[in-house]
């Protein structure tokens, strides 16, 4: 139980969190109608005349009515550590323009002779299933319709309770069509507790990783609750990546079967790929499931082997359900699909007497300091936008994959995710199928209070230590997008697919083969190119040969700096450079179509 004292703090901590430091207070208030400041004066009021759970249930709408995936409350323990779930998961499908729910996935050992994967629910607790998601929707944080349906859709079987009350019901009955008949089933909700080997944690990032983060993390305790009850087969595979690639983590285990890593990622977690067969041709599907990465550097080397593995005439990158993670992570990859220069996007603070001090006093903070100090004079609401790191961090590598890409995006997609999806879209990458129509809205760089706390110390620190491991997490930085949309934001507006694949009942049930097939088929219709280099001698003089499919002009840069241009046809030219000096040397060779830069590779000696 919370004393009188620890409520008031909680809500002294949450005044402080969404007058000084979140970003998104003017446009909320003007997009959603809301004055948050207000109602948290007002529950300081009245707290102690309210029962806990409705104290909590008043602090958790407050911040749900942001809209705002990003800006939440974390409630203490015993609710911040526990799951409460359905043994069994909906997914949502059209046919035609209606809108059905079929079970997708059932918990080992509660299916029955007639309660299985594939059948047809109609009611919930005798509320049609469609209002019953759409009530659901409505206590949910998503920024825009669509994703507000999603969100409602997941919490009807899983619903972490660090950021949700514990379901008011003690069981649901679901009324579901097997076969011809309709039949009823009672189900309890159930609790388990994500314990730290289950995972990272999603809602204390510590390190370098908490200054850099864009999550969901409702959506990321879901997703790893999902795998624990559904997927074992899933948990089996990365306890024995951990094997082999992480022997000391799982020191004293029985030894298990090897794994093929020409088939699994070393990073199971994270990706899944294979070569998908469409009435297109073959293609390379890989699905990115989190961006929650400690290590942007290892994110990345491990796409770039797996990218080597799969065809190189189309890939299909697939984040649906992509709550986000690692912002440079995502970004950095951008830099493999395309051979333009990645302009990263731009992050902007508000202006406030507490944001200047926190960049005053933490170095890292140090580029946003002078716009937010002249704020005084000029009444800008906003700093001035920098990357979350030097440009040439998102740059470092170059391009690895030349064939097309079509990204596929859905309503689930969120911060990380919609940041990478714009970057994705704004450098003209590829194209983006959608089955909705944008991404979820989350333009955004969060902090944990626990984060805030380490960054300003000392007796006149505004941050104050909460009770019982309760928490806050807050939007500190908004971000807009480059390129031809310059300066738009991704919050509360998303990223707009340049098509939309309704979800079939096939889909949902045969692993997505409508989609996969639509996917293929925008791939089929788009330019393929290839630009390969192979160095035939290092000595002096360097002798290079490059092979080329679908382009009609080279250049080469040493060490960025221009060589020499020449037209080619399609297959190998072999390039003579004068000796070099000693040293290590980059070459990039650049390929050209009608003028169009179109693909590039790179050679280190």
């Amino acid at each position: 139980m919370l004393s009188a004292e620890e409520r008031q703090r909680l809500v002294d901590q949450a005044l402080a969190l969404i007058e000084h430091l979140y970003v998104h207070l003017p446009l909320k208030r003007a997009m959603h109608a809301v004055d948050p400041l207000q109602r948290l004066k007002l529950l300081k009021r009245h707290s102690a005349t309210l029962s806990e759970p409705a104290f909590h249930a008043e602090l958790i709408s407050i911040f749900t009515r942001l809209r705002d995936l990003h800006t939440s409350y974390i409630l203490p323990e015993p609710f911040r550590s526990q799951t409460a779930f359905l043994p069994f998961r909906i997914d949502e499908y059209f046919e035609g323009d209606e809108q059905r729910y079929v079970v997708t996935e059932v918990k080992p050992g509660t299916e029955d002779s007639f309660f299985k994967r594939g059948v047809l629910v109609t009611h919930w607790n005798g509320i049609p299933i469609h209002r019953a998601v759409e009530i659901n929707a409505d206590r949910e944080a998503g920024s825009n319709l669509d994703a507000r349906h999603a969100r409602g859709l997941a919490a009807m079987t899983i619903r972490p309770l660090a950021m949700s009350l514990p379901p008011d019901e003690e069981w649901v009955v679901v009324t579901y069509k097997a076969g011809n008949n309709i039949r009823e089933r009672r189900f309890e909700w159930q609790a388990f507790e994500l314990g730290p080997g289950d995972g990272h944690d999603p809602i204390a990032a510590t390190g370098d990783l908490g200054f850099v983060l864009g999550l969901d993390a409702k959506a990321e305790l879901e997703r790893q609750a999902r795998k624990l009850l559904f997927a074992p087969e899933a948990v089996d595979i990365a306890r024995r990546v951990r094997q082999q690639t992480q022997p000391d983590l799982e020191a004293g285990a029985e030894p298990a079967a090897p794994i093929d890593f020409a088939i699994v990622s070393k990073l199971p977690d994270v990706f899944t790929f294979r070569t998908v067969k469409t009435p297109s041709g073959p293609f390379g599907h890989v699905r990115i499931h989190t961006f929650y990465v400690p290590d942007d550097a290892v994110f990345v080397e491990e796409l770039i082997r797996i990218l080597d593995l799969i065809p190189q005439n189309g890939l299909i990158l697939d984040v649906r359900g992509n709550g986000g993670g690692n912002i440079v992570a995502g970004e950095r990859l951008l830099q493999l699909l395309t051979p333009q220069p990645i302009d990263p996007e731009r992050f902007y603070f508000i202006n406030s007497p507490l944001t200047l001090r926190l960049c005053e006093a933490n170095a890292y903070l140090a580029e946003w300091k002078e716009s937010i100090s002249q704020a005084v004079e000029t009444g800008a609401a906003f700093s001035h936008g920098f990357p979350l790191r030097p440009a040439e961090r998102y740059n470092d590598i170059g391009q690895k994959y030349q064939g097309p890409v079509v990204l596929v995006t859905d309503a689930r997609c969120y911060s990380t995710t919609d940041i990478f999806s714009a970057g994705f879209q704004d450098h003209g990458i590829g194209k983006i199928l959608g089955t909705s129509g944008s991404t979820g809205a989350g333009g955004a760089n969060v902090w944990d209070h626990s984060l805030l706390l380490s960054m300003l110390s000392g007796g006149d620190t505004p941050f104050k230590p909460l009770p019982q491991k309760a928490s806050f997490r807050v939007a500190v930085r908004r971000c807009t997008r480059v390129g031809k949309r310059s300066g738009e934001l991704v919050e509360d507006l998303g990223v707009i697919a340049d098509a939309i694949h309704r979800v079939t009942r096939s889909d949902l049930l045969n692993g997505s083969v409508d989609l996969i097939n639509r996917a293929g088929e925008m791939l089929a219709a788009m330019e393929t190119q290839a630009v390969t280099a192979k160095v035939q001698s290092a000595a002096a003089p360097v002798k290079i040969d490059v092979t080329t499919k679908n382009v009609n002009r080279l250049d080469l840069f040493l060490n960025a700096r221009p060589q020499r241009t020449l037209d080619v046809a399609d297959g190998t030219t072999s390039i003579d450079l004068p000796p070099l000096a000693e040293g290590p040397h980059t070459i990039e060779i650049r390929g050209f179509r009608n003028d169009q830069l179109v693909a590039s590779t790179r050679v280190r000696l």
